[in-house]
């Protein structure tokens, strides 16, 4: 079996790939402009340099490698960075999805009819954005068919991604799953709260000036281990119906204050908590949490990680590489 991972610069491209090759399986992973410290990776899995906004990049590496099953994760995946640069945003997360699929087309048009790829492609929560403001009490566990309604332009990105990948399943028969992805974080995550909160922990156990910098500490977030993530990726590579959108969420639901008070215990003091203006989003969503009762039916995933031991892994790594 061959595997292709876009995006393996990331956060959880970097550990899936790891974890593939670990399973015995050829898997070749896929960076640009990478958030993640590549040289961290193990060296025997091959890394290929590919900014998937130029489709004869992308055409190349799946037309030599035929993977069997690609996890496209390559993605603008910040949605602060997406008001700065919504052009790029729209233009890596909507073509680059485009490109992996056009590949595919062409492999089949070029060499092997029969080519018949599983395509796991990395959409997320923010497609729902003002929906998820508007559930109460047990409904705020938001359903794959609810409206998509996304409050910044990576949200509109990423409705973009899983619709054109929607279409392809249509109209060229390519085998495809839409995993709506809910918070993840783990070791190698930047730019979210649980990995900028353990960043400036550690920074200030060295330096003794517990000052914490934060945003908005009153939303909730339902926030999983990567390790979770990845294994309902690989799941649904496996036994997901194809053309189906999942959800893949955490069912633990977390204020962002829990995750200060989570590592005020593992690091043994409290902060001084400083609210910047600057991190706080023009539109926010109250909560983000997802339904994974159709995850669960078709392929048995459950979250096993809890988020205290994500919390004192991060505040390792960070020890470790500060």
């Amino acid at each position: 079996m061959n595997i292709l991972v876009t995006g393996a610069g990331g956060m959880v491209g970097s550990h899936m790939v790891e974890i593939l090759h670990g399973q015995g399986y050829h898997v070749v992973g896929t960076y640009y402009k990478p958030t993640t410290n590549i040289r961290e990776i193990n060296p025997s899995i091959p890394m290929i340099e590919c900014d998937v906004r130029y489709p004869l990049n992308v055409e190349k590496i799946i037309t030599k490698e035929r993977p069997d099953w690609i996890f496209h994760l390559a993605a603008q995946s910040y949605p602060t960075v997406s008001w700065d640069k919504p052009f790029e945003t729209i233009d890596t997360n909507v073509n680059g999805t485009t490109a992996v699929f056009e590949a595919i087309k062409t492999v089949r048009a070029r060499e092997r009819p029969d080519y018949d790829p599983m395509v796991v492609v990395a959409c997320s929560s923010a497609e729902y954005g003002e929906t998820l403001n508007r559930l109460e009490g047990e409904e705020i566990y938001v359903r794959e068919d609810a409206p998509l309604l996304p409050l910044h332009p990576y949200g509109v990105s990423k409705v973009g991604q899983d619709l054109i990948s929607y279409q392809y399943f249509m109209n060229d028969h390519i085998r495809c799953i839409r995993a709506r992805i809910f918070n993840s974080t783990g070791t190698r995550k930047v730019q979210d709260v649980t990995s900028d909160f353990t960043y400036r922990a550690v920074l200030a156990e060295r330096s003794g000036n517990h000052v914490l910098t934060v945003g908005n500490l009153e939303s909730y977030r339902a926030i999983m281990d990567q390790r979770d993530l990845i294994a309902a990726l690989i799941l649904l590579a496996e036994s997901g119906k194809a053309g189906e959108v999942y959800n893949i969420s955490s069912e633990k639901i977390y204020q962002m204050k829990d995750i200060v008070a989570m590592i005020e215990k593992q690091i043994g003091f409290r902060f001084k908590i400083q609210v910047d203006s600057t991190l706080l989003r023009p539109t926010d969503e109250r909560v983000i949490a997802g339904d994974i009762t159709k995850l669960k039916r078709d392929t048995g995933w459950n979250q096993k990680i809890p988020m205290e031991q994500t919390v004192g892994d991060m505040l390792e790594y960070w020890r470790k590489v500060l």
